[in-house]
């Protein structure tokens, strides 16, 4: 995480903690952004309501592309299919295997490996961290490696001079990326994590269990408002 920031970087930006945490360490190193998220079909797509609000922060460019009608092709995952219960628990339970939507990572990357070439961009960024790696294995650095070179075999002679694929919490936890989050100014209580799409985060579910944890192993105060008082983070 040491290396030159980026002149201007596409961040795919869900609106949660990670990847918001991403758009502010990029711009405090004074990269230009443009904020890319997705709506393709979630159950919690009020997120894209708290990807917006960072952007506005940051008055960085803010783009949602619209997936909506991929939702239907990917039954059997709890964030995309209505018919499957968003488990609660921690991710490390099999039972969080629910909420893997196939191949979700390699299609947001490619979308915004394209908007980069496009608008010359000489990198993109995501929030993958070592907490995912266990459930997710697009979020492994295994993966991160031969998408990174995929993207230089198809865009050869067309990516900006120098342009990086980053992940640059992809060896960290989520308390790292939390304290992180605190040096470089992220308003927290902007950033949204539970896959249940409720009014306020359900506090039960493995994205906002994982959230809890993060803050209290951090040492950060979490303003994040809970439907449940119950952390359910324990191992």
């Amino acid at each position: 995480m040491t290396g030159q920031a980026p002149h201007r970087a596409v961040v795919i930006a869900s609106g949660g903690l990670d990847s918001s945490t991403v758009a502010y360490w990029l711009a405090d190193r004074g990269s230009q952004l443009m904020l890319l998220s997705f709506d393709y079909g979630q159950r919690h797509r009020k997120e894209l309501h708290y990807a917006e609000r960072i952007a506005g922060h940051l008055g960085a460019d803010h783009e949602v592309v619209d997936l909506s009608d991929l939702g239907r092709l990917l039954a059997g995952s709890a964030l995309t299919d209505p018919g499957v219960q968003v488990p609660d628990g921690h991710y490390s339970e099999a039972s969080m295997r629910s909420t893997v939507v196939p191949n979700r990572n390699a299609i947001m990357l490619s979308i915004a490996v394209a908007a980069a070439v496009s608008s010359g961009a000489d990198a993109v960024a995501f929030g993958a961290h070592s907490g995912d790696h266990a459930i997710y294995p697009d979020c492994r650095t295994s993966f991160f490696d031969l998408f990174a070179a995929v993207t230089r075999e198809g865009n050869e002679g067309f990516l900006a001079e120098g342009f990086e694929l980053l992940a640059p919490f992809i060896g960290l936890t989520k308390a790292g990326i939390v304290e992180i989050g605190r040096q470089v100014g992220v308003p927290f209580e902007d950033t949204w994590s539970c896959y249940k799409g409720g009014e306020v985060h359900c506090g039960v579910c493995g994205t906002c269990a994982e959230r809890r944890e993060a803050f209290q192993v951090a040492g950060v105060v979490d303003p994040t408002v809970y439907s449940t008082s119950v952390p359910g983070v324990a191992r």
